[in-house]
């Protein structure tokens, strides 16, 4: 009997009709008792791993397995197919639920095709992936005349990671059968109510690629194909398994692949029971929310623990994988109602200098593993398989080491009992959602039943939404789509916000850890559109998304995330030049623009130091940061304006010296940390940060070649000579020299504007910064023309200053390089 065979007979027998999957041109919605097939068992609970194959040879064993191979191909493209047709009228009945007269509200659109666009992205990665298998299988398989290679030719066949990939997935199945009744019950009720619908539901098409007619179904009938495919999962694993060898690469991954199908199937049949077991006071049942790996650091050291979301509690368990045909278990570690629980988070803390060296040892080997499984692909036979297999196993070994103390995100959890724990994370964007998740149940005021924890912990296997830690060396093969190389961020601005606040945004990228995978802006000046124009490096390795989050911080309250957004990163879509894109973070809206350079990697070096900026040329500042207006400029002038332009004798009264040497170690260290020192420092120490950072360069931002043509064209009598002479002369300044001087001196005219309060005039700025901005040449270095005396040098570097300062048209400053493409911006809504 085969596979499809076996699945008809055990839907039939579950009261489930079936309908031919040829010859029939319009199919039967199934019986009201159909809906009840999710309360019954799935699949039969005593199903186990199969036994050793009992085909005689390898090579009988290996042409089955191809045969079976090609079938499920044909039955995933089939099953796309109806996919297809079941998501064409999604985007139509969106855009109507927008008009006066909707065919379905935006809500029922929803519900009727809740993770079926996911699914069907699942499934078109795997069928991709499989077809790509088999094709280059068949061009390089072996005439008749060579069969003594026939079982190595076999053995180079590798798909089970593809199957693995796809069941790692499929929990998102459980998403699409909880809500599937709603689904149904959404479908029926407009096919009664609304003939637009009706005429659409008992009429929906797909195409046979094979023979080019178009089978009819009725909505209702796509709508159950997902359930009808998600039961036949165990039962082709079993058939491929059976045709498997037990030498051959993939019966390791295949056999992982059946027992994460298995206990899917049989939680999606327990769950209903399970979630029943406690009613709690307000009628409410205990059902299972969220899972997945957490850090827990309670205890003082990191343990890997799996994290269980209930509807009021919160259960941390210790997995302890099981040994083969056996289940997996898991044992109890703490739990905490979620009464009165109070969360706290922390933003990314400092690692030791022990920590960073810890964590680029095991990002050191997993490169070097890497660079092994790479090479061992290209090994021909059994031998190269073995290899790969463990140098696979040793880089999942040290993933999970690196999974373990690598995160720097702190979520504390607090009990009105006292009792505390504290759980770490490695991405914001999964910390983000847990605390949403947990604080939208601590909102409802549940009252906690005390839970028999024996049975709690024992149903998480049947429960689990989340089979395993999240590893990307699981993936045997890469995305041809991820990217491998250099992506850089530019973050330019923020606008949306509901009220003045200082404001950061934190980038993640995915794909492996062997480089830094997150990265940081400075804060903004308190503000309601925030600017920071600054670029963001990474070095990725099979990234696939971008994650990005827009941050408030408050002094003395924990950071609030205002929104997050996901970007999917495609490399047919990115290139060497800019992107500019606008997402949507729920209230508020971030700009930022997009690069990506492909290239080898590099292994990984140790935590890279940030380069100094203090003494070195303007020119190499600016380029290292990809800006115009040096950072330590900009964030110097913000902080002045937002609380300076006040003070007294500002710019001309000195900070203390130790602090101003605290800031500048600091901005030449870690810009952000700088920017947060900079926030409480004492106002006339940013500002003399900002003067010493001028005195320091090795050329002064109007270079000393210029000093003569000024000082003669300050003798011009005709002021608009001079006027045009002197704008002239510093056109033909650097870029970054001319922008960061343009920069400066619109800053210091705001300044003057509150004179009366300040006391300090254009004459009093151009007296204390006229010194540090131009300097004469050094006699005896080849320059040409008269010498000038001090005296007259201090006259000609204020006078300059001051003459620019009176400039009423001065052209405006260019604080970052231009980003934009010729390409229309995108907005991406999230």
């Amino acid at each position: 009997m085969d596979v499809y065979q076996e699945a008809v007979c055990y839907l039939e027998s579950q009261h489930v009709p079936v309908e031919a999957e040829t010859g029939v041109l319009e199919e039967d919605v199934f019986q009201e008792e159909a809906v009840s097939c999710l309360l019954s068992p799935l699949l039969p609970k005593s199903l186990d791993f199969p036994d050793t194959p009992t085909l005689s040879s390898p090579e009988e064993m290996l042409e089955r397995r191809l045969v079976v191979l090609k079938g499920i191909l044909e039955s995933e493209e089939v099953y796309l197919r109806e996919l297809e047709a079941l998501l064409m009228p999604m985007k139509a009945l969106r855009a109507s639920a927008g008009t006066s007269q909707p065919v379905l509200s935006s809500r029922q659109v929803q519900t009727v095709f809740y993770q079926v666009p996911e699914l069907r992205d699942m499934h078109q990665s795997f069928f991709s992936g499989l077809k790509a298998r088999l094709s280059a299988h068949c061009q390089t398989e072996p005439g008749p005349g060579v069969e003594g290679e026939m079982s190595y030719t076999g053995f180079e066949l590798m798909v089970g990671d593809l199957f693995l990939k796809m069941v790692n997935q499929i929990g998102l199945y459980g998403g699409f059968i909880e809500n599937y009744e709603e689904a149904v019950e959404v479908v029926r009720k407009c096919t009664h109510s609304d003939p637009r619908f009706r005429t659409l539901a008992q009429s929906m098409m797909s195409n046979n690629s094979s023979d080019k007619t178009r089978t009819k179904y009725t909505f209702e009938a796509l709508l159950y194909k997902p359930l009808d495919r998600v039961t036949k999962t165990t039962l082709v694993l079993r058939d491929l398994l059976n045709t498997t060898p037990m030498e051959h690469g993939d019966y390791t991954l295949l056999q992982e692949a059946l027992r994460l199908s298995r206990s899917f199937l049989s939680g999606v049949n327990e769950s209903s029971q399970c979630k029943r077991e406690v009613t709690l006071s307000h009628g409410m049942r205990r059902q299972l929310m969220r899972d997945g790996f957490v850090v827990d650091a309670s205890e003082g050291e990191r343990s890997l623990r799996h994290l269980f979301l209930y509807t009021d509690l919160l259960l941390c368990t210790r997995f302890k994988q099981a040994t083969r045909g056996k289940q997996d278990q898991y044992r109890f570690c703490w739990y905490l109602p979620l009464a009165g629980l109070k969360l706290r988070w922390v933003a990314d803390q400092e690692r030791s200098l022990d920590a960073n060296l810890r964590l680029h040892t095991i990002r050191t080997k997993m490169h070097l593993l890497r660079q092994q499984l790479q090479q061992n692909a290209v090994c021909k036979g059994s031998k190269g398989l073995a290899l790969a297999a463990r140098s696979r196993k040793k880089l999942e070994q040290m993933e999970l080491m690196l999974l373990t103390h690598s995160p720097v995100y702190t979520l504390e959890l607090h009990s009105p009992s006292c009792k505390s724990h504290t759980l770490l994370l490695s991405s914001l964007y999964e910390l983000e959602e847990w605390r949403e998740a947990i604080h939208k149940l601590t909102t409802d005021n549940i009252e906690t039943v005390p839970p028999d924890l024996l049975t709690l912990t024992s149903a998480c296997v049947k429960l689990r939404m989340t089979q395993q830690p999240p590893l990307h060396s699981t993936n045997a093969v890469e995305n041809e789509e991820s990217l491998c190389g250099t992506l850089s961020v530019a973050i330019h601005s923020a606008c949306g916000l509901q009220q003045p606040a200082c404001v950061y945004v934190c980038v993640e990228v995915d794909g492996y850890e062997f480089y830094d995978k997150q990265a940081q802006t400075h804060s903004s000046v308190h503000s309601l559109n925030p600017h920071w124009d600054q670029e963001l490096s990474f070095q990725v390795d099979g990234a696939q998304h971008l994650r990005v989050f827009c941050v408030s911080q408050s002094d003395g309250q924990d950071d609030t995330v205002l929104g997050k957004a996901s970007v999917k990163l495609e490399s047919k879509t990115l290139n060497k030049r800019w992107r500019r894109q606008t997402l949507h973070l729920s209230q508020v809206e971030v700009t930022l623009s997009l690069k990506y350079c492909p290239h080898p990697l590099e292994p990984p070096s140790s935590t890279a130091q940030q380069q100094p900026v203090f003494g070195v040329p303007i020119e190499t500042v600016a380029q290292q940061e990809g800006v115009l207006v040096p950072h330590v400029v900009r964030c110097c002038v913000d902080e002045v304006e937002r609380r300076g332009m006040g003070e007294v004798g500002i710019y001309r009264i000195s900070g203390t010296t130790s602090e101003i040497a605290m800031l500048k170690t600091a901005f030449n260290s870690n810009l952000r940390e700088a920017v947060t020192r900079l926030r409480s420092a004492e106002v006339n120490a940013v500002t003399g940060v900002l003067k010493l950072y001028f005195r320091e360069l090795p050329q002064p931002l109007i270079p000393t070649v210029m000093f003569q043509s000024l000082a003669r064209m300050l003798e011009i009598q005709d002021i608009n000579s001079r006027l045009v002479s002197m704008l002239s002369l510093l056109h033909s300044c650097p870029d970054p020299n001319r922008h960061t001087f343009l920069y400066l001196l619109h800053h210091l005219q705001r300044v003057s504007e509150k004179q009366d309060v300040n006391r300090m005039s254009l004459q009093n700025l151009a007296t204390v910064f006229g010194p540090s901005l131009i300097r004469p040449p050094v006699v005896g270095l080849g320059q040409d023309g008269p010498t000038v005396d001090i005296s007259q040098e201090v006259v000609v570097q204020v006078q300059v200053v001051l003459y620019y300062l009176q400039c009423n048209n001065l052209p405006e400053a260019q604080t970052s390089l231009p980003h934009d493409t010729d390409a229309e911006d995108e907005t991406t809504h999230m």
